[in-house]
């Protein structure tokens, strides 16, 4: 390991991915990506909270139909949500009976899942690891802002939730994508306290980590098809480039933002742009992988950032800490025959 970041010498494979959504995700600029979309928030259950269990029920679902691939194929699976104890994701996934580890990285949930898939495969634990993460726009509002009845109004910094979610297995054999390294990020805080302006606590964390990665690897923004952070939307992807460009990068070229990606921002009242740990599972595992499987891309540098935030604690006066991961897919292995 080279400080924060770790080259795989034979890259594991990502077998399958799926992507499923709500009412607005299918109506913007990435619709068709979806396996699944429902117009019901409720996804057909009784509460909001249950109905993204389903949404993770359903992406793994639509991830084992894709591969071929059965509940006893997946030695372990890697899963986190935005709600409380990650009860979307427990209740999402309790029935299938696969060895389970819950975690926990706000938005950049689907990164850390990722990373420990991609470790778990490489050092043998595991033959195939899956990861699994949604939000529920409804769900986090109940729980970090105001009930939906209240009818408070958002800022134009603010971002909204993701009601989406996504799933991939990962395995040690395969073909393209191949993950070929990570960067575990270290948790930043630069004193932002207003809870509807994310992007700007997230882009420090987001070009720490991004940076750290070119530091590590020597690489820079040139070797890379995109360089997509997620989910910092329009606010903070503007600070993530100026943070770069303090420090001599001009990364604007090559990056992009998941929160921008799944929205219009024109035609859909979204403000600032999307976030949410369904946000950036979405677009990599509905938009970006299919296209690193077929060579469309070739390099993507996959930076999900996470606001570790509580509402109880900002409600006290603490400052929100962030977190990034990055990870490199591939649609070349990099292994000489």
């Amino acid at each position: 390991m080279r400080r924060q970041t770790y080259i795989f010498p034979k890259p594991p494979s990502i077998l399958g991915s799926s992507a499923v959504g709500g009412k607005l995700e299918n109506e913007g600029p990435l619709g068709r990506c979806f396996d699944k979309t429902s117009d019901d928030p409720y996804m057909t259950a009784e509460t909001f909270e249950k109905g993204e269990s389903k949404l993770q029920k359903q992406a793994l679902l639509h991830l084992f139909e894709k591969t071929g691939l059965t509940e006893q194929d997946i030695d372990v699976i890697f899963g986190g949500d935005l709600l409380n104890q990650c009860t979307g994701t427990t209740y999402g996934v309790r029935g299938f009976g696969i060895p389970f580890l819950g975690i926990y990285g706000a938005c950049s949930t689907m990164a850390e899942g990722l990373i420990m898939a991609s470790a778990f495969t490489h050092a043998g634990y595991a033959e195939c690891a899956a990861a699994v993460t949604s939000s529920h726009f409804c769900a986090a509002e109940k729980q970090y802002r105001f009930p939906l009845n209240y009818g408070g109004q958002r800022t134009p910094t603010s971002q909204w939730t993701a009601t989406a979610g996504g799933a991939l297995c990962v395995s040690a054999k395969g073909t393209a994508p191949y993950v070929r390294g990570f960067t575990v990020g270290k948790i930043e805080d630069l004193g932002v306290t207003d809870a509807a302006n994310m992007g700007a606590a997230m882009a420090p964390a987001a070009w720490s980590t991004v940076s750290a990665f070119f530091r590590d690897t020597g690489m820079s923004p040139d070797s890379f098809d995109m360089v997509l952070t997620g989910d910092l939307a329009s606010v903070g992807s503007r600070l993530f480039c100026e943070l770069a460009e303090r420090e001599g990068v001009d990364i604007s070229a090559r990056h992009n933002d998941c929160g921008k990606m799944l929205y219009d921002p024109d035609k859909q009242d979204v403000h600032a742009g999307g976030s949410g740990c369904g946000c950036c599972a979405a677009v990599l595992c509905g938009h970006i992988l299919p296209q690193l499987k077929t060579g469309r891309l070739k390099n993507v540098l996959f930076a999900a950032t996470g606001a570790l935030m509580s509402p109880t604690v900002s409600q006290q006066g603490e400052s929100i800490p962030s977190i990034s991961h990055a990870v490199w897919i591939s649609s070349e292995s990099g292994v000489k025959s």
